[in-house]
Formats: C-alpha cells, structure tokens, sequence
C-alpha cells in the first residue's frame, strides 16, 4: 500500500470515526454541533466563491440559504400538504436559490465595494421581511411562527429521523446526517476546487484584483459576475435545504443578518481564497461559541449574565485573530505573499 493512499485512508477513518467518540464522550449536542458546522462549512464555499474569488462584498449571503429552507419546508411539509421525493427538492433549493442569486446580481452589476455591499444587505433584509409577512392575506410562510412539521431526509418508508439498528447497535439520527453532510460538504468542495483552477476561476481572480483591467482584456464583467452570484448561491441553497430537514423547522428568525455577517466572518478568519482555510474558518468558528457557552456559567461570577460574557469573549477572539493574523489563519498562497511584500 502506497504512502498516499494510507494517509488517505486514515483520514477516511478519521472523518468516519471522530463523531463517534465525540458523541460516546460528550454526549449528542456536539455531534449536533458538528452537523451544524458542516453546514456552516457549506455556505463558506459558497460565499468564498462571491468574496475571495470574484472580489464580491455580499452581505445579504444568507437570503440564499433561507431560499433554499423554505423551499424544501414548504414542499415536504403539511404547509401545503405536499410530500415530494427528497432528492428533487434539494436540487431544486439549489436551483432557485442560483436564480435568486442572478435576481440579485442582474441589478448590481455596476456597482462595487461598499455600494455593492449596502445593496445586498438590503437584498438580505427584504427576503427575511418577506418571509416574515407572507401570511397573509393567503398564508404561505405561516409569518414570523415558521413552518414546522417538516419531513426529515426519507428513502422510501424509511426516515432518517428514526436511525437505524445494527447488529443491535443503534446509529443516532445525527450521524446518519453528519455523514450526508460530510458526503455533500466533499461534492462541494471538489466542485469549488475544479472551479478555482478553471478559466472562470481565472476570470474571477483577475476581476477580484482589477476590474478595468479584467474588461480590458475582452472578459465579459456580466457573465462571471452573474456566474459568481449564481454559483454561490446555489451553494447556499442546497445547504438550506438540508438545514430544513435537519432541524425539522424554519423561521425568519434563522435568516438575520447577523447569520451573514458570521458566514462573511467564517471567509475573512479562515483565509479569503483559500478553501481549507474557509472550512477551519467555518469549524471554528461554529465550535468556537458553543464552547464559550458551556464555560460561561462557570467563569461568569455574580451578577455577569452568562450569554453576555460568551459573546465578549468571543469577541475578544475575533479581534485578536485579525490583529495577529489579518491575512487569516490559513491564507492561500497569493494573499500571503501580497502580506509579506
């Protein structure tokens, strides 16, 4: 056996096994935590595509993933009484929310740094609000209540929700998820690997570091603009849709803007460009609060409220991070040698 293929599979084993013990040791919440930062690790490929490839500032990121929920909430729920096959509706969550993504960069095409940024905040704000309120005067979203009830991922009469029993050992629900996810979150990064080293992957990069110059060299600023957008979105929509099935309910309130400025965090602190370093971005900074929440009790004293003192320091932790380390904590190749020159 090849040295690369042991050290393949020993990663392989690692992935498959870690969960395992995380939740034999420390109970199921933090294989529930690890779920969640797959899906954190999902919309950092799809943001890194908008803002470390394309150069793209979008602060309304997570508008796609509530695109991407409500769909598959509204069409595997007892909202409108439709149970489709799973598989489709995720595909289509990925597709709508690729259109939504070109519903937002069809406008936006002239427009760059902070105006770009402003405008697809508003774009963020407007789904949510959207969604809070379409209850009326026909009640689709069911408003600011959510949508609850929903399937959970199903193949034939079998619900993931359920586990499964083997050799009388019984395989919690939410590694039967982390695996999917762990399966998904692979896809995507291989198709955001191929995409970074392919003509548009180019394109973006010479768009990211000078617009003129990229127009000036005959490429269409339409095309990989919307392409950016699209692409990105479709990211976030799919992990939207898994984000539903998971949790069995959605909210407006699972869509603020305060998700997209933590997925934008994620890109920043991980490493803009670099796709390693926005998935450890998304890990940690998934991992990173959950943790300060369980150590907050005990570090807080009397008179502190707990929640407080977690968000402070993992605000202290945040700066910390972009002081010592402004390149990110693990830069692609480009940006560290533009730091050290």
């Amino acid at each position: 056996m090849s040295r690369k293929l042991a050290h393949s599979l020993f990663v392989a084993m690692a992935f498959l096994l870690f969960p395992l013990s995380v939740s034999t040791l420390f109970g199921p919440f933090w294989l529930r935590t690890l779920d969640f930062a797959l899906l954190y690790a999902m919309l950092a490929l799809g943001l890194n595509m908008v803002v470390g490839f394309a150069g793209l500032l979008d602060l309304g990121y997570i508008a796609f993933y509530a695109v991407g929920a409500y769909t598959y909430a509204l069409l595997e729920s007892g909202q409108f009484g439709l149970h489709w096959p799973v598989f489709p509706v995720l595909l289509l969550c990925a597709a709508l929310a690729a259109l939504a993504g070109v519903l937002l960069g069809a406008p936006t095409l002239r427009l760059r740094g902070d105006y770009l940024a402003i405008v697809t905040l508003g774009f963020g704000e407007i789904v949510r609000l959207f969604l809070n309120n379409l209850d009326q005067p026909v009640n689709i979203t069911n408003g600011p209540q959510g949508i609850s009830a929903i399937d959970p991922l199903h193949w034939g009469r079998w619900y993931w929700d359920q586990g499964v029993v083997l050799a009388n050992w019984h395989i919690r629900p939410e590694y039967l998820y982390y695996l999917l996810f762990l399966l998904v979150f692979m896809l995507l990064y291989g198709v955001s690997g191929r995409l970074q080293d392919s003509p548009l992957g180019r394109a973006w990069v010479a768009l990211r570091e000078d617009e003129l110059a990229t127009a000036a060299m005959g490429i269409s600023l339409r095309n990989i603009k919307l392409l950016a957008f699209a692409l990105g979105a479709s990211f976030a929509g799919l992990a939207g849709g898994l984000f539903a099935a998971f949790q069995g309910f959605v909210s407006p309130e699972s869509f603020s803007l305060m998700e997209s400025i933590m997925i934008l965090c994620m890109v920043v602190i991980g490493g803009m460009g670099n796709l390693a370093g926005v998935c450890l971005g998304a890990v940690l900074l998934t991992l990173i609060p959950e943790l300060l929440r369980s150590l907050a009790p005990s570090l807080g004293g009397h008179g502190i409220d707990p929640e407080n003192l977690r968000m402070l320091l993992f605000g202290l932790a945040l700066i910390a991070t972009v002081i010592l380390r402004p390149q990110g904590l693990w830069p692609s190749s480009l940006r560290r040698r533009e730091w050290q020159s």
